[in-house]
């Protein structure tokens, strides 16, 4: 198959496993304030989030997880002088770290499906953005090329982690303001 090919299919399914895992851990958020509700609202809700969560997981979120895995090696196999680069270990790293990320998230969708919540919603609101941090991480490293622009890269993520955690605290803050 043309490089070209393999690359795009690569790309399309990179952005199908981040949709997943983005709205993934959105439905734990609803799934956890559900098994808070009073028993009528939490038997109402919670078979229907558990729905849309093994749907979306089972159907979406893994399938494109394995298929980035198969396209991203196909697309290195054609790249593999990239390996003696800097960039290329990092960026792999921040892959394997998304892997772990995905693997945790597995964790929690078992759980909850059961019944269980471990995490409260404002600490899955956090873990949410992991994934944001991953993705810029993962993208400035293959558009740039270059470990060097990694450092103000990394720089650029821990601001972007402070924002994204002020937002999530403003936005605490508005919703208990709001008694929601």
């Amino acid at each position: 198959m043309n490089f070209e090919y393999v690359k795009a299919l690569h790309i399309i399914f990179v952005v199908t496993w981040f949709a997943g895992l983005f709205y993934i851990v959105r439905l734990f958020i609803y799934q956890t304030e559900a098994l808070q509700k009073p028993e009528l609202e939490r038997a109402i809700l919670k078979p229907q989030l558990d729905l849309m969560a093994s749907r979306l997981w089972n159907i979406i979120t893994w399938p494109s997880a394995i298929l980035t895995l198969i396209f991203g090696t196909w697309v290195l196999s054609y790249r593999w002088g990239y390996m003696e680069l800097g960039f290329m270990h990092a960026k792999l790293g921040f892959v394997f770290l998304l892997y772990c990320y995905h693997g945790f998230c597995h964790v929690l969708y078992k759980e909850l499906q059961s019944g269980k919540a471990r995490w409260t919603s404002t600490q899955l609101r956090i873990w949410n953005e992991a994934s944001t941090l991953l993705l810029f991480a993962i993208v400035f490293l293959i558009v740039l090329k270059n470990t060097l622009s990694m450092v103000w890269g990394l720089v650029g993520l821990i601001g972007l982690a402070f924002l994204l955690m002020l937002g999530i605290r403003m936005y605490k803050k508005y919703r208990i303001k709001k008694g929601q």
